[in-house]
């Protein structure tokens, strides 16, 4: 079992003209394989910064991360084996992936550079990725923007599993999504989560969504937890006034909090998104799906 630990981190800005701002306040939490933690709050609360942080996008002001115990390695073969086992999913699927490249060099390039199977069974490894999500295997010589929103979310889900990793962080991955395929990438992820043993961070600011698919909820509030503990607990019977302000906030309470099961799929699978997802759109409408969201 991989464990990651964030203990007592610390982060500050500089901003000039306005010193420091200080984005994380002493945040500790542990996540391990098979886990699924939802990290929610408002934007600005510091749910990026703590992805950045994990994947050493960015370092931390104080306090530290480990891995089964160690220190991450700031660079060299150390810092790739880490960045091996903890992968990100960025927000923005179009922005994340390579307008340039085919959709077999972005699943590729991670297969070669981490040397996960020989070279003459990486094909066979894109192939098995793509059927993985739930794409057709055609769309390996597309580029990006040929694809719909949720087909490229799912070619970026893919790239980020090529490298087995054990612990995903998913920042916002349906946030970008038309609302008709959230579901259905939301499904998916928590498939690979029970099926690959997963440790899953799951950073939104839908509190619904985040009830229907992790085990514990963190809130974040100005870069201090303000609240934790069990999905239902944290959702139907929350403590801290800014917990409550969020669920309040919800477009339909009612529906999603007053005691009601989350929505599971026989009411809104995989299959009601299914045909959404996967069709080929021209590049002017993905351009006007993606402007729409």
């Amino acid at each position: 079992m991989t464990t990651l630990e964030f203990k007592n981190v610390t982060k500050r800005y500089h901003v000039r003209g306005s010193g420091d701002m200080l984005a994380l306040d002493d945040v500790s939490f542990t996540l391990t394989s098979g886990q699924t933690i939802a990290l929610v709050g408002q934007s600005g609360s510091g749910k990026s910064t703590i992805a950045k942080i994990l994947t050493q996008l960015e370092r931390a002001t104080s306090g530290e991360v480990l891995l089964d115990g160690k220190p991450i390695p700031r660079m060299g073969r150390g810092l790739r084996a880490y960045r091996q086992q903890v992968r990100m999913v960025f927000q923005d699927p179009f922005a994340s992936l390579n307008p340039y490249h085919t959709i077999r060099h972005h699943i590729e390039r991670p297969l070669r550079l981490d040397h996960v199977v020989p070279k003459d069974q990486i094909n066979d490894e894109v192939f098995r990725l793509l059927e993985r999500v739930n794409l057709d295997t055609n769309v390996v010589d597309r580029r990006p923007h040929e694809l719909s929103g949720g087909q490229r979310q799912r070619v970026a889900i893919a790239r980020a599993l090529a490298s087995r990793p054990s612990l995903l962080i998913a920042d916002e991955p349906v946030s970008m999504l038309d609302v008709s395929i959230r579901l259905g990438v939301l499904n998916l992820l928590a498939d690979l989560q029970r099926e690959e043993n997963l440790g899953v961070l799951y950073i939104t600011h839908d509190l619904a969504t985040a009830r229907h698919f992790s085990d514990e909820i963190m809130v974040l509030n100005h870069g201090v937890v303000v609240e934790r503990g069990p999905a239902d607990d944290v959702i139907l019977n929350p403590q801290h006034p800014y917990t409550l302000a969020l669920r309040n906030a919800s477009p339909n309470p009612d529906l999603h909090f007053a005691g009601s099961e989350p929505a599971g799929p026989e009411t809104a699978g995989p299959e009601t998104a299914g045909p959404e997802d996967n069709k080929t759109t021209s590049p002017e409408t993905t351009t006007n799906q993606k402007g729409g969201n």
